[in-house]
């Protein structure tokens, strides 16, 4: 409103522009939109997050908070590996935002998203049906290969690991696929934990279809180690 008066009382002959232009800028209804508030939001949780200690319920409710905020604004694709994906980008999240974060080179969500597609990528170079997709002029190349690769997933991992082979109620070795109690929760979350065994490799193992796999993994396992995390605090 006050820069409506303003304009209306000033003649655009005598209006410097670049005075136009400086208004413009630090008017929030021009200069924000919403994905801006929302990375400011992000910021201020990540700063606010990471001062608390690590495994404090005061930490872990803030990163949970920028889990649900960010979730629907990642990339998405419709294919079997993608919960695999995703759970490496959470655990990689909440290993390594303080510290491992510079706001200075991206948004929280550029960053997972970079993150993400690069698991995806790994995914997709094992998986027996993938086919690279040629680019224009028939070229392989592809943009995601001038993004630099983000370190390996922490030592967070190795906390899981153990989890998985101590089992200590059992329940992962007894969540098995039908008639085949070898090819168990146990057995599948410690070959899928970086640097994991691709599907195809699984597949030829265990003498079971990538889909059968999988499938079990998203179904069964997935929703276990996810609740470890939570329990954890890593999630």
């Amino acid at each position: 409103m006050h820069l409506l008066l303003f304009l209306s009382s000033t003649t655009m002959g005598n209006l410097n522009i670049g005075l136009l232009w400086a208004i413009l800028k630090n008017v929030s209804l021009f200069a924000k939109t919403p994905m801006d508030r929302l990375e400011e939001q992000l910021h201020r949780l990540v700063d606010e997050a990471c001062g608390h200690p690590l495994g404090s319920s005061p930490r872990q409710k803030l990163l949970t908070r920028i889990i649900r905020l960010t979730g629907s604004k990642l990339w998405r694709e419709n294919t079997p590996y993608y919960q695999d994906a995703l759970q490496q980008t959470w655990l990689y999240f909440c290993q390594n935002v303080c510290g491992g974060y510079d706001p200075t080179r991206g948004s929280v969500i550029t960053w997972l998203n970079s993150y993400l597609r690069w698991r995806l990528r790994d995914h997709q170079n094992n998986s027996p049906i993938y086919k690279p997709a040629l680019g224009y002029g028939g070229d392989k190349n592809d943009p995601i290969d001038l993004l630099v690769a983000p370190p390996d997933i922490p030592p967070i991992l190795e906390t899981v690991r153990l989890w998985v082979k101590a089992d200590s109620d059992g329940e992962l070795g007894c969540t098995y696929i039908q008639g085949r109690p070898e090819v168990n929760c146990q057995v599948l979350i410690l070959k899928r934990l970086p640097p994991e065994v691709s599907w195809k490799e699984l597949s030829v193992e265990f003498a079971l279809p990538v889909s059968t796999l999988s499938s079990f993994y998203q179904r069964q396992c997935l929703p276990r180690l996810r609740k470890f995390a939570e329990e954890e605090g890593y999630l």
